[in-house]
């Protein structure tokens, strides 16, 4: 079924605009005019080929079918403006949904809000999309209404998806300069071992003489560099694509898991970046009235790490038994110390949410710190390796030349 864009004249006469989904746009004028809408124009949200709008067969690839987290973001924060403004959620939603430039997530917001007219709850016409609307978000859209506070879930929703946001960004932006540097420090090495230092190796053949380990070293380096370049980029794209192939089978995902969390410093950062998703979401969750085994449910797939949501799989089952939060997730040492104290202080004064919110606060800011004195360490330890490096190179082409020379002498 296509979605269509509208202007139109309503039975006053004034000027109206939204979409509508239909077999046809013929169809699609028969509804309006059912509804006592009259069409000026109407157009096909989907149609035509452009960067933001694939052909039909690239739509099922889901490199082009992704809607990026940052314009499900404005869409909560503007829905969550407008519903506490006082506009009914359908008309919200038809005036978000002009606003919105990706034709999939135009088509997406139709439906939901046709499936909203046809008697739907909001959280189950999102459920229905689960690809772009997680379960987590889902449950908090419910508990907003069942309670009557709609636009303060989606509000704090935002809250959440903008603070995760910034922590991306900020690693990112961290990683960016030691990455760059990495990438441009390779492609130098490889650039002087397959094209410079050949060149000038080759005046060694002409001497007749043992060479020293260092240069033969850095000759049959540059020789296999030279020949064998092809072998090397086909090795790390097959590495990539098995990298890529383990991740989506469950075994391969526990072996990875499993590794990264054993990493120094990585993964003791990966494990503070889990506890403080887990400590977020579930503080949030049961702030907005879900009740803590749903909420636990809802939290383990949202963690990130396999290992790590089997450990809440493990203690949800134990604090169904009656036993205390913290206690339950106190195991193998996954969560932080800092983590389980706040959470017990958090059990026994009866604000566990507040506490939640607050390990959350501390953790993110820990992971933040680390990340910054991570990557300030990782620039010197660079420089210092490709100092290694050419110096290797320097000494390997200069040791034959001081001997020639000591011949001539």
């Amino acid at each position: 079924m296509s979605v269509f864009e509208y202007r139109a004249l309503d039975k006053k006469g004034k000027n109206i605009s939204g979409i509508i989904d239909a077999e046809s746009s013929f169809s699609a004028r028969q509804k309006l005019r059912a509804s006592q809408i009259f069409p000026v124009s109407i157009t096909e949200v989907d149609k035509g080929v452009s960067p933001e709008n694939p052909p039909a067969f690239f739509q099922n690839v889901s490199v082009f079918n992704r809607i990026s987290s940052s314009e499900i973001l404005l869409y909560t924060r503007k829905l969550s403006t407008l519903v506490g403004s006082g506009f009914p959620l359908v008309s919200a939603i038809d005036a978000l949904v002009c606003q919105t430039r990706s034709p999939i997530f135009k088509k997406k917001l139709a439906h939901i809000k046709n499936a909203i007219v046809e008697g739907n709850s909001f959280a189950g016409a999102l459920a229905q999309h689960p690809e772009i609307f997680p379960p987590f978000y889902v449950n908090m859209v419910r508990a907003g209404e069942s309670s009557g506070t709609l636009e303060i879930v989606l509000e704090r929703l935002a809250d959440m998806s903008e603070r995760r946001q910034h922590l991306k960004h900020k690693i990112r932006t961290a990683l960016a300069y030691p990455v760059l540097m990495l990438i441009i420090g390779l492609l130098v090495l490889f650039f002087l071992l397959t094209y410079i230092v050949p060149g000038i190796t080759a005046i060694f053949d002409e001497m007749n003489q043992v060479l020293p380990v260092y240069t033969r070293i850095l000759i049959s380096i540059s020789d296999f560099f030279r020949i064998y370049w092809w072998a090397l980029v086909l090795l790390i794209f097959l590495g990539v694509g098995v990298f890529c192939f383990a991740k989506r089978t469950e075994r391969g995902r526990n072996f990875i898991d499993v590794w990264l969390l054993k990493l120094p410093a990585v993964g003791l950062m990966i494990k503070k970046m889990a506890a403080a998703r887990f400590s977020r979401t579930l503080g949030s969750l049961l702030e907005n009235g879900v009740s803590m085994l749903p909420a636990m449910e809802i939290v383990k797939n949202i963690v990130g790490n396999v290992v790590i949501a089997d450990i809440v799989d493990r203690a949800a089952d134990s604090v169904g038994k009656g036993e205390s939060l913290a206690l339950a997730l106190d195991h193998k040492g996954v969560f932080p110390l800092l983590c389980i104290q706040m959470i017990q202080v958090g059990e026994q004064s009866g604000e566990l949410e507040k506490m939640l919110f607050k390990v959350a606060d501390v953790l993110e800011n820990e992971v933040e710190s680390a990340i910054m004195s991570l990557t300030s360490l990782l620039e010197p330890l660079m420089i210092v390796f490709m100092g290694i490096i050419v110096g290797f190179i320097v000494l390997s082409i200069c040791l034959p030349i001081f001997e020639m020379n000591q011949l001539v002498k």
